[in-house]
């Protein structure tokens, strides 16, 4: 492992290191990937060179506009310990112009844990430009908060083939390091392959930070608050390695345990967590950038 200082950091940002890639995951996959790597560049987003053409602010509530979101339900991947709701106010609403995604305990409960996990899947399709979402992760042992995308042909070529772009993934158990990944059918967790690299903040519960990619046909970049830390390049060898020429869909997602996330445990006594977003929006080039 080799990690590499970074010139001009913003504050509370620490360091770059190169990290093993772990996935969020299509359904009932175990978890785990191989290493990527990367240097970190501070790189301002320059809002002259993009044209805003989507975005959720969060602003009208109490629910998630059902246009733009849907639920996933039930036990879904990874051997999470939470039962994702549908539509509960409980999990999931906007409060004072944020999205809140609450995991909760209850022992007492049909299902002891409950979070949500919102997806635009059949409403809202992205390809290419730049992805960003505001947000402020819980900690804790135990959370594993996501924001991350999926090939929406998943459901006729399968995972990994679609595509997996993880913008930001976070496990409480290490508290100080974020993460960002790729899987596709050539590099993923089932062969020991995954690419991805990870930054570290100093206390990122604490305050907003925006995660994002810039996707390109050639391309696509992750950034946390204007510092890129990993690029993953089309290697021009076909869907296996690329199939990021087709639309996905974003998930927001709070877990809990999980073959990652639970690795140290869940500490029940930090119960209620939340998740907060502030915004997502979708960027394109502008002619000429």
């Amino acid at each position: 492992m080799r990690s590499l200082p970074v010139a001009s950091a913003a504050a509370g940002l620490l360091l770059f290191t190169s990290t093993p890639a772990v996935m969020n995951a299509a359904p009932d996959s175990p978890g785990f990937a191989g290493s990527g790597s990367s240097q970190v560049e501070k790189v301002p987003f320059d809002p002259s060179a993009w044209e805003l053409v989507w975005a959720e602010e969060f602003d009208q509530g109490p629910a998630p506009d059902p246009r733009h979101w849907t639920y996933e339900v039930g036990f879904i991947r990874n051997r999470e310990a939470q039962y994702y709701t549908r539509d509960l106010r409980e999990n999931a609403r906007i409060e004072e112009g944020f999205l809140v995604i609450e995991a909760r305990h209850d022992p007492e409960a049909e299902h002891p844990i409950t979070s949500a996990s919102l997806t635009t899947e059949g409403r809202v399709s992205f390809l290419y430009g730049r992805i960003e979402v505001r947000a402020r992760v819980p900690t804790g042992n135990g959370v594993w908060p996501a924001i991350w995308m999926l090939g929406e042909n998943i459901r006729r070529v399968g995972w990994p083939r679609c595509g997996e772009i993880d913008i930001m993934e976070y496990v409480g158990f290490d508290p100080h390091r974020l993460h960002g990944n790729i899987h596709v059918d050539a590099y993923n967790h089932t062969r020991g392959t995954g690419r991805g690299a990870s930054l570290l903040l100093e206390r990122p519960w604490e305050n907003f930070h925006c995660y994002a990619i810039e996707w390109s046909p050639e391309r696509i970049d992750f950034f946390i608050d204007d510092h890129r830390y990993f690029s993953y390049e089309n290697e021009g060898t076909g869907e296996a390695v690329w199939p990021f020429d087709a639309p996905h869909y974003l998930i927001l997602n709070l877990a809990i345990g999980g073959g990652w996330g639970g690795r140290h445990g869940i500490d029940k006594a930090l119960f209620p967590h939340r998740f907060e977003i502030d915004y997502v929006r979708h960027y394109q080039r502008q002619p000429d950038n």
